[in-house]
């Protein structure tokens, strides 16, 4: 049993009360927007949240999944994350790959021109006139496409590459194995966790973007999720110098309030369902770098 000095005890007492506190400052307003989900807006706009069956309504549910665009919203906006964390994963790794390889001519100027990139960019109006040169104005290619190459994600699985023992390389060289061959048959079953962060990550970012559709697509059946959710919040929100009725406003406050939170659960739902099934990769995956 290991024996702690004082303060050793004092530093792992600070440690838990942080602890605790960073995961009060997660976990309530998480438990206050479920709730709040649930309630009566009524009641939640005068009371507060409350515990008590008969307060609660799934009135803000049943008008959100009642509409078909929401439907439709989360099909494309989980076909567009996976596909852009697919398209993400297979370029960062590929990218990674040869920079992280022992005598790869001209390394150094590609992780310079990689870095440059990362800091500098041609803005949003270029970026949109070469979608649009291209084609892909109102396609799918407009989501997945133009941030499909992540510098970071390169930084990361490129450091990854370079922890794993270069003797194996060695060792599959002598053996007759080609660069391809050890990328696919050595480097890939060991970066399973630098695998799944980095689609999870992708994914993540997808899921939770609504910009990008907003400029490139048109189309109100191509809108992901959040675009579609942001869509219903404008809608039923009250506006002062549009509605003359006061009790026609605190009507669809109520109405906007009662979406709100049910939006957030919705949305959010996917992602808590998805990470325990990646959790013992991102623990691995999120130490990149960090020891040698």
């Amino acid at each position: 049993m290991i024996k702690h000095t004082r303060v050793d005890r004092i530093i792992l007492s600070l440690n838990a009360v942080f602890l605790c506190l960073a995961v009060l400052a997660v976990l309530v307003p998480l438990v206050y927007v479920v709730i709040a989900s649930f309630m009566d807006p009524n009641v939640l706009l005068n009371q507060g949240l409350s515990f008590k069956v008969s307060d609660w309504s799934l009135e803000g549910y049943q008008r959100i999944l009642s509409d078909d665009s929401m439907v439709r919203g989360f099909i494309n906006a989980m076909l567009y994350s996976a596909g852009f964390a697919i398209i993400t994963v297979v370029v960062s790794i590929f990218a990674a790959f040869p920079l992280a390889t022992q005598g790869f001519v001209g390394k150094n100027a590609f992780m310079t021109f990689f870095l440059f990139t990362m800091f500098f960019s041609g803005g949003l109006i270029p970026t949109y006139l070469v979608v649009k040169d291209l084609g892909m104005l109102n396609t799918v290619w407009a989501i997945l496409l133009p941030g499909a190459v992540n510098v970071w994600n390169i930084i990361l699985a490129r450091t990854y590459f370079k922890g794993i023992p270069h003797e194996l390389h060695e060792a599959a060289k002598v053996d007759g194995a080609s660069d391809l061959l050890i990328f696919f048959k050595i480097v890939i079953p060991l970066s399973k966790p630098i695998i799944f962060v980095l689609a999870l990550y992708a994914f993540v970012g997808q899921w939770n973007s609504y910009f990008d559709a907003m400029i490139y697509l048109e189309d109100p059946k191509m809108h992901p999720l959040q675009l579609v959710l942001r869509s219903i919040l404008i809608q039923n929100q009250a506006e002062p110098g549009m509605i003359s009725d006061q009790l026609a406003m605190a009507e669809l406050a109520k109405v906007s309030e009662m979406i709100k939170y049910s939006a957030i659960v919705i949305s959010s739902l996917p992602l808590i369902i998805m990470y325990p099934f990646f959790q013992k990769y991102f623990e691995k995956g999120v130490m990149v770098g960090s020891l040698k």
